[in-house]
């Protein structure tokens, strides 16, 4: 039998594979020459527009398509491994968006000469490509395999820059987390495998809702709370959730900037994604197993993003802190994924894009200032209002979001979007735990905006980018779309 392939419904990841190549074929045979670095960027920022304006004729088209597929067997429907459904979609967009910013952020990184281009560029699609195979993936081998092409690229990026000992060892810490949680996350879907005979979502969820086990009573159930564990566990050192998240803030700061971006949007939204998979199509009916668990990672999670944020005086570890707490936020609606199974996930995807484009915006800010602040503690961005007006509100409107105060209307929807689907699964103590929170986080982004406007008692100027500019415009122009119809990412998602 010769399986058919749908090339259309794997049209995005494929052209996102075929420009990666292109890319290092180009630095490999095309001359060194001035610019010669920006004509690859160009030519990746390409490859993530096209795919993006191909996602956009897949989403018109409507339905769903699959491919990858095997036959009926023994009373099962027919099983996919690629399927691109709604889900898919909203998955992929925030990806390529997600990517075409972090696209633009490399190229005032790439200037600079520390880090050969063509490489960068080809590692930065795979990752891209990775990610987007991961939220069409529907069976366990390619949810791990797609999960380890997101991450490997990860390590030699975050390793890039010659001569650089912080970013050696950002590199190495995260090689080293990562490899852990893969090795834990394969022994959980081991177990999976092994009790239900199926590596296919949608068949592991027919295994469970069925009741049928061939293990003696009590062992089955046993093995699929131990496999359900590990896998928490494995995807709790890919998204930083408590107590997996120690890793974070040394990686962050280590790595350079538009990687540290990409860590906390990009990656972190591969690892909901493939999390989201698991946890609500193949172990749905296990959901009174996990989600007392994923309640409790939440708390955790959000109040030591928290808490350690509010010690921070350097930015990009002030960022991964609260990235960290940001994680807790997203786990928080599946944790009432069995009172309310839809609106959970809806939560839970909608906050994610929302804080993806505030995020975005933070660090394309961070990023310009670096370029003239080495150190790049809160410290330096004292008086940003007096020098660098548009700079210095972008930043204030991405922390006034990510705190979730007016005007930042995108961030206060996304937490009301978040506390009523706690609220009406019934974990009232969660909300109130969330509540606390919030208004813990205040404290340091609103710090760190009154730096802002804070009068420095010496001039000084600021330079920037224009790709990272232009990165910075494109986050806040989504930011803002999200804060003045903010039902644009529900009416997507739902």
């Amino acid at each position: 039998m010769i399986q058919s392939i749908d090339y259309s419904a794997i049209a995005v990841p494929l052209i996102l594979a075929l420009t990666a190549g292109l890319v290092l074929l180009l630095d490999a045979f095309l001359p060194a020459r001035p610019g010669g670095g920006r004509l690859l960027g160009v030519v990746a920022l390409g490859g993530v527009a096209v795919s993006l304006a191909v996602l956009v004729a897949q989403a018109v088209r409507g339905g769903e398509r699959r491919t990858f597929c095997v036959p009926p067997s023994l009373g099962l429907a027919e099983s996919c491994s690629f399927v691109l459904d709604r889900f898919t979609l909203v998955f992929t967009a925030l990806v390529l968006a997600a990517g075409v910013v972090v696209v633009l952020l490399s190229m005032a990184e790439t200037s600079g000469g520390r880090v050969p281009v063509g490489e960068w560029y080809f590692l930065l699609l795979g990752t891209l490509t990775g990610a987007v195979l991961l939220a069409a993936s529907r069976d366990l081998i390619m949810l791990v395999v797609s999960l380890e092409l997101v991450s490997l690229p990860v390590f030699a990026l975050t390793a890039m820059r010659r001569y650089d000992g912080r970013a050696s060892e950002a590199a190495l810490k995260l090689f080293l987390v990562s490899v852990v949680s893969t090795a834990i996350m394969l022994f959980g879907v081991s177990l999976l495998y092994g009790v239900t005979g199926s590596v296919h979502l949608d068949r592991i969820a027919a295994f469970y809702a069925s009741g049928q086990s061939a293990a003696p009573a009590g062992v089955g159930q046993g093995v699929t709370t131990v496999a359900i564990v590990l896998v928490l566990a494995g995807f709790g050192f890919k998204v930083a959730a408590v107590p997996f998240h120690f890793w974070a803030a040394d990686v962050y700061q280590g790595a350079p900037i538009p990687v540290a971006a990409l860590l906390s949007v990009i990656s972190k939204a591969a690892g909901f994604a493939g999390l989201v998979l698991i946890l609500t199509i193949a172990l749905a009916s296990q959901a009174a197993v996990w989600a007392p668990v994923v309640a409790v990672i939440a708390a955790l999670t959000m109040t030591a993003g928290n808490v350690l944020a509010m010690r921070q005086r350097h930015a990009v570890r002030l960022l991964a802190w609260s990235s960290v707490a940001q994680s807790g936020y997203i786990l928080a609606p599946l944790a009432a994924f069995a009172g309310v199974p839809r609106d959970a996930v809806d939560a839970s995807v909608a906050y994610l894009a929302f804080y993806a484009a505030m995020n975005l915006v933070a660090f394309g800010v961070v990023m310009l200032v670096s370029r003239t602040r080495e150190r790049n503690d809160l410290d330096d961005y004292q008086g940003l209002a007096f020098h660098s007006p548009v700079t210095a509100l972008s930043l204030a409107f991405s922390l006034i979001c990510l705190a979730g105060l007016p005007p930042g209307l995108a961030g206060l929807f996304a937490k009301v979007v978040v506390f009523r689907a706690i609220v009406d699964g019934g974990l009232g103590w969660l909300a109130v735990v969330m509540a606390v929170n919030t208004v813990i986080g205040l404290y340091y982004y609103i710090a760190w905006t009154a730096r802002l406007f804070t009068p420095l008692s010496t001039g000084t100027t600021r330079s920037g980018s224009a790709p990272v500019a232009v990165a910075v415009g494109l986050a806040v122009i989504v930011t803002l779309v999200f804060s003045v119809a903010p039902q644009v990412v529900l009416s997507a998602v739902g």
